[in-house]
């Protein structure tokens, strides 16, 4: 049993805060008059003091102690990344509630099941239409009490109130109990529930993780320990608030009082960033793996002469990020020509960007080395992590003086990492979640003690300690595939090179799994084969005329062939199929942090697997 290296224990963080609560008075109070939030209001960018942020919150939180919300008491948020999000979730905190996060892209039958699950008592969501989806549904909600709406122009249904009536009712209830913001808050200890997260589900039913106040205030305490960022920076935040990634986000902000533009739409994410100008943001892997298709592709775009000028920056470029990568920096005629390859090429690369990021964080799925490298040579540092929603998402990070692509960096300070006999991860700190909500066996199955008395969290991840003490996780435990052959093969190494090396793909389900060799789903970058097949003077109709274009598929062929060889026999993916239909959230195929649901697209492309698998194929 291998293990990484522990850095500082729970003394480091003694004079830590009590609950999120605490922390968030504090941050508020030492800096009342610094930035906190930054958004979009008609049109412009609006602006929220810490102050004004803290007033509304205590406006909140009066006004859910006014509808009688109880400690611990489940309210729910179905809404996407907001201002709103954020302030409605520190009222359900600081009440002592507990916030059960929903995606706005659940089906009604889904907001069923959990609303019920968790006993909602209520119910934030953010649009008329998610009004209106509640509403359609709101005869099988039976301990839902409350509806409160973020748009002031969505109809009121019932019990249904706007989020301004909801702060109203906070300062009337708060004149008659000018002491019941301070009561409620004061009561919640480290090990009060905040947090109840249903999982995603790749492989079967979510479970719904619990995770408290000190949990919390771990991970703050943790990453503000890692010195990464400071209060002179800006991050941007558009990841959804119901996954734990944006969650962990959220309490960095609030922890080291990091001024924040909040903005959930991602059609406008480059427009945005382009005005705001962050110097850090959080994002998954498809998002820096589309960021190196655009890149590419307007490079090629502008004709032969500007091809190869950024084809020799991007020579230059590599050469820089091997050296900084052994913590060098260029020097003489090295740092010369990358001067003016930054000049000529990248400045306009990181203008897109905003023109001041400083680094990246990726999370919530691997990143594709490739990619990593590959933006690290246009000046774009993308800093990987790795967490679960059981351990509060980040339990390691690279940083940007302690750096290795291919891996998820070090434990964070405070958090321990073991790989088990058998490869798994195992990880433990204040940061792993209390159990799941309703099944013991279940929670008894992911959290063991060791001879010590020590609880280690079962991750399900298959990896490795490095000399360095950077953790490399390869694969998944349950999705590891045994051929009839009996050959072992880790389905990710294939996926993860071919998304870095092709800018035509998308996502890759390998198969093979008492199957005699490994095939592969594959789902169309629509957007870069688009290009691709425009140039070429193709014509097609849709996504699924597309895909059934022999030349697009000789194209994806070409580089399934090269990835295969790279990798040797046992791993290499003999047959392929492209699929008639991308993979996505809203047609069920991807979960809302755009991780294949393995099971259900196996079963939905069933018949397409057998005949990969025919002699005839």
């Amino acid at each position: 049993m291998s293990t990484a290296p522990s850095l500082p224990d729970d003394r480091l963080f003694a004079s830590s805060f009590k609950s999120v609560p605490d922390m968030w008075l504090h941050r508020c109070q030492s800096t009342p008059t610094g930035e906190a939030l930054v958004w979009r209001r008609g049109g412009e960018w609006a602006r929220m003091t810490w102050r004004e942020a803290e007033g509304r919150v205590r406006d909140i939180t009066n006004g859910l102690l006014s509808l009688g919300l109880e400690r611990e008491q489940r309210c729910c948020i179905l809404a996407g990344t907001s201002v709103e999000w954020i302030l409605a979730d520190m009222g359900i905190l600081c009440t002592g509630g507990a916030t059960t996060t929903l995606f706005p892209s659940s089906p009604p039958e889904e907001v069923v099941y959990i609303l019920e699950d968790c006993e909602a008592a209520v119910l934030f969501c953010d649009t008329a239409e998610q009004a209106a989806k509640i509403e359609a549904i709101r005869d099988r909600l039976h301990h839902l009490q409350h509806v409160v709406v973020f748009d002031p122009t969505a109809a009121r249904h019932g019990d249904t109130m706007h989020l301004a009536a909801l702060e109203g009712r906070g300062r009337a209830f708060a004149e008659e109990h000018p002491d019941a913001y301070d009561a409620a808050h004061d009561g919640i200890e480290p090990d009060s529930l905040a947090t109840l997260m249903y999982t995603s589900g790749t492989t079967g039913e979510p479970k719904v993780v619990m995770l408290s106040h000190g949990a919390w205030v771990y991970e703050g305490a943790a990453l503000d320990a890692l010195g990464l960022v400071s209060p002179a920076d800006k991050q941007y935040l558009f990841l959804p608030l119901s996954h734990v990634f944006a969650k962990v986000l959220q309490v960095v902000f609030i922890r080291l009082g990091v001024p924040t533009v909040v903005d959930g739409d991602t059609d406008r994410l480059l427009e945005n960033l382009a005005e705001t100008h962050p110097t850090w943001m959080g994002g998954v892997p498809r998002i820096f793996e589309k960021a190196y298709d655009r890149i590419v592709a307007e490079a090629q775009a502008a004709g032969p002469v500007q091809w190869r000028l950024f084809q020799w920056a991007l020579s230059v470029g590599r050469e820089v990020s091997a050296l900084r990568q052994q913590h060098r920096e260029p020097t003489g005629l090295l740092r010369w020509r990358f001067n003016v390859a930054d000049r000529l090429v990248f400045q306009r690369v990181k203008e897109r960007f905003g023109g001041r990021i400083r680094f990246f964080v990726s999370g919530a799925a691997p990143l594709p080395r490739e990619i990593g490298e590959f933006l690290h040579a246009c000046d774009l540092l993308v800093l990987e992590g790795y967490g679960l929603t059981e351990s509060c998402a980040a339990s390691c990070l690279n940083t940007p003086d302690d750096f290795e692509f291919g891996t998820v960096g070090r434990p964070v300070p405070g958090t321990e990492v073991r790989v088990a006999e058998d490869g798994e991860i195992l990880l433990r700190g204040r940061g792993v979640m209390q159990g799941y909500h309703g099944r013991p066996e279940e929670t008894a199955d992911a959290l063991s003690t060791d001879d010590e008395g020590h609880i280690w969290l079962r991750t399900v991840d298959i990896g490795m300690v490095l000399a360095s003490g950077h953790v490399r996780v390869t694969d998944r435990k349950k999705e590891l595939i045994i051929t009839s052959g009996g050959k072992n093969i880790a389905p990710a190494a294939f996926a993860n090179k071919l998304r870095g090396h092709s800018p035509y793909v998308a996502q890759v389900l390998v198969h093979g799994d008492n199957r005699p060799w490994c095939v592969a789903l594959i789902a169309l970058d629509e957007e870069a084969t688009s290009r691709w097949a425009a140039a070429q003077g193709l014509q097609w109709e849709g996504y699924a005329g597309l895909a059934a274009l022999p030349e697009v598929r000789s194209l994806v062929e070409h580089d399934v062939e090269e990835v295969s060889e790279s990798l040797g026999s046992e791993a290499a993916v003999r047959r392929f199929a492209l699929l008639p239909e991308p993979l996505t959230v809203d047609n069920g195929t991807l979960t809302p942090s755009l991780k294949i649901k393995r099971r259900v697209v196996e079963e939905r492309y069933h018949d397409l697997l057998d005949g990969l698998y025919a002699p005839s194929a």
